[in-house]
């Protein structure tokens, strides 16, 4: 059974910075590309940066980009999100996801709160 479990949320204040974790158990998941997802209160979830299988290539949305960095580690089974610069917009609830074929994957969320 595939599972995502997220951790690193915390209350930083503006300008500071996280690290946000993903490991992935239940299989190999080496050959799949993974994201990272938020939701703020009373928005939808929005992607916020992806990784291909390998990391060659990632992708951000426009409000992150600069500031954060997705990066893997296929050993590990682990995906994290660098976050710096971090702006009090970036309050959400942050959610690791995996596609594996026509099935969506979703861990628990971790709470990011920016704000002094």
């Amino acid at each position: 059974q595939v599972q995502l479990m997220e951790s690193g949320g915390d209350l930083v204040q503006p300008g500071g910075s996280l690290r946000l974790s993903c490991v992935a158990s239940g299989g190999n998941f080496r050959f799949y590309g993974m994201g990272w997802y938020r939701q703020a209160p009373g928005k939808q979830r929005e992607l916020v940066a992806g990784i291909t299988p390998g990391g060659s290539i990632t992708n951000y949305a426009a409000s992150v980009k600069g500031r954060f960095t997705i990066s893997g580690d296929n050993v590990k089974n682990t995906v994290y999100l660098q976050m710096n610069s971090l702006k009090p917009e970036d309050t959400a609830v942050y959610y690791c996801h995996l596609r594996i074929g026509g099935t969506a994957y979703w861990g628990q969320g971790t709470q990011v709160t920016v704000s002094s």
